[in-house]
């Protein structure tokens, strides 16, 4: 094979290997990426990531060139009448100090823009614009609350653009980890304790988040939704959230009112006006969000069904009962809670 051969099929393989690097960073293939940064806190962990890829860069270069000089220049065959190796003299010392010291200080540019950044994050105070949102992670779902709008959903989580947003962040149960993949930053949740977490979205868009912190039997199905919307977008879902439920006129939705009112539902789950629940994810305006059971089900009435009928069947371990219903009693509690916008 000509030398020219051998360059042209290692630019194939090169380009290739880049084309597959290049397209694990699609946000719309991987949306849990980290290297698809939308906020600042994304950005600033990014940097950091390129700085450390950096260094490891030189270090996967400085000990190949060692290896192939080894290989190639200092080799030798052994054979039983080769001398052995002469012992140790002083003059050896500044390699060994070489060889200390330059992985302290390789460690030493790593761990100082890292330890920026972990400073940077935690800042003491929120910005004066900020928006407050608390969050309660439950086994196995997120709970948000608004407390300056009296607003509170569960799972999806709205904010607007260019705003900076503040998590304080509590557990009622067991140890979860809040984690944006787009937003930056992972902060554990810890039952009795709040953590904090601020950003700026820069972008608008839908975005993944999920629990990074193994927390039982459905952790994998502890889900949410990022939604950063325009400043008019977001004051119109702030608008619609502040007030109450739509109250259904007739037909099966009336009918699942009643159903709703009677069942065990209203010992969890909260409907301004109807019930004050707090074991469940409130659901006064349940009908508004693309999804339920952490994120995991798209919101349709086959959906809600199936979850009603065996919650246990589609998220293993679901602090969710069965409430037994069937029929019409089941298709009337669905057209009630799909009217909840």
């Amino acid at each position: 094979m000509s030398s020219a051969s051998i360059r042209a099929a290692i630019h194939t393989l090169l380009a290739g290997v880049f084309a597959a690097l290049l397209s694990g960073c699609d946000p719309r293939r991987f949306p849990g990426s980290t290297f698809a940064p939308r906020s600042d806190m994304a950005h600033w962990v990014e940097a950091v990531y390129f700085e450390v890829i950096g260094w490891d860069g030189l270090i996967l270069i400085l000990i190949c060139v060692l290896v192939f000089l080894c290989l190639t220049r200092f080799s030798t065959r052994a054979s039983e009448d080769q001398p052995k190796p002469p012992p140790p003299h002083p003059e050896y010392l500044g390699l060994e100090v070489a060889w200390t010291v330059g992985p302290a200080l390789i460690l030493l540019f790593i761990a100082v823009p890292s330890l920026r950044i972990v400073f940077r994050t935690q800042q003491s105070a929120p910005p004066t614009n900020a928006l407050i949102i608390n969050v309660t992670a439950h086994q196995w779902w997120w709970q948000f609350d608004y407390p300056s709008m009296g607003i509170h959903t569960a799972n999806e989580v709205h904010i607007p653009v260019d705003r900076p947003v503040r998590f304080l962040l509590n557990s009622t149960d067991v140890i979860h980890s809040f984690w944006i993949p787009a937003m930056g930053g992972k902060r554990d949740v810890v039952p009795g304790h709040v953590n904090e977490l601020t950003f700026t979205p820069q972008v608008t868009g839908e975005y993944i988040g999920e629990c990074a912190e193994f927390c039982g039997l459905s952790h994998a199905n502890m889900r949410f939704r990022v939604f950063v919307q325009s400043r008019v977008a977001f004051d119109d879902w702030r608008a619609n959230q502040a007030g109450g439920p739509r109250l259904p006129t007739g037909g099966p939705a009336r009918a699942g009112e009643q159903v709703y009112v009677t069942s065990a539902c209203t010992t969890c789950h909260a409907i301004a006006g109807y019930s004050s629940g707090y074991i469940g994810p409130n659901l006064t305006h349940f009908a508004s969000r693309t999804t339920f059971a952490g994120s995991t089900l798209r919101n349709t009435p086959q959906n809600l069904a199936a979850w009603l009928e065996n919650p246990q069947a589609l998220k293993p371990g679901a602090q969710m009962p069965a409430l037994g219903l069937r029929g019409t009693e089941l298709n009337d509690l669905v057209a009630y809670l799909e009217s909840l916008k």
